[in-house]
C-alpha cells in the first residue's frame, strides 16, 4: 500500500463544486481528482500539450494577420485608384471658383463622415454587403 502525505489547501468555492461534481460522477474521491490534475499539470505532457495550443493559436493568428496585410495592400491599390481616377477627370477650378467649391467640399465631407459613420456603427462593411448582394444575384456586374 502506497503512503501518502495530507496536504491542506484551500480553493475557490465555485472551484472546490466541480471539483464535487467531477468526484460525484466518476465515483472517486476529491483527493483523486486533485490528485489526477496535480500530477497531469506537472507531467512533460502537459507542457507538450500547451505548447501544442499555443503553436496552432500563432499560427491562426498568422493566417490572420497575412489575410489584413492582402485587405491593406488591395485597400491601398483601390485608394492609389481612386485618386489617379479623380485627379485625371478633374478639371482645374478658375481662383473665382476656390471659396464655393471649398464649401460645396466642406458639406459632401461632413456628409461623407456622417454616412461612414452610420456604417461603422452598424458593423456592416462595403465589402460583406457587396458580397452578398453578388451572391444573391449572380449575374450582377459591377458598373
Amino acid at each position: 500500500m502506497q503512503i501518502k502525505t495530507r496536504m491542506n489547501v484551500y480553493f475557490d468555492p465555485d472551484l472546490l463544486k466541480k471539483v464535487e461534481a467531477l468526484a460525484l460522477r466518476r465515483n472517486i474521491s476529491k483527493s483523486a481528482v486533485i490528485e489526477a490534475a496535480v500530477a497531469s499539470f506537472l507531467s512533460a505532457d502537459a507542457s507538450e500539450r500547451l505548447e501544442a495550443v499555443f503553436a496552432r493559436r500563432m499560427d491562426r493568428i498568422s493566417r490572420q494577420i497575412d489575410g489584413m496585410d492582402e485587405d491593406l495592400a488591395i485597400l491601398g491599390e483601390t485608394l492609389s485608384l481612386f485618386i489617379r481616377f479623380w485627379m485625371t477627370v478633374t478639371p482645374p477650378l478658375p481662383d473665382s471658383a476656390h471659396p464655393s467649391a471649398r464649401a460645396k467640399g466642406a458639406e459632401r465631407f461632413e456628409g461623407f463622415l456622417q454616412s461612414l459613420g452610420r456604417k461603422l456603427a452598424t458593423g456592416d462593411r462595403f465589402l460583406r454587403e457587396r458580397s452578398r448582394e453578388i451572391s444573391k444575384n449572380p449575374n450582377t456586374t459591377s458598373e
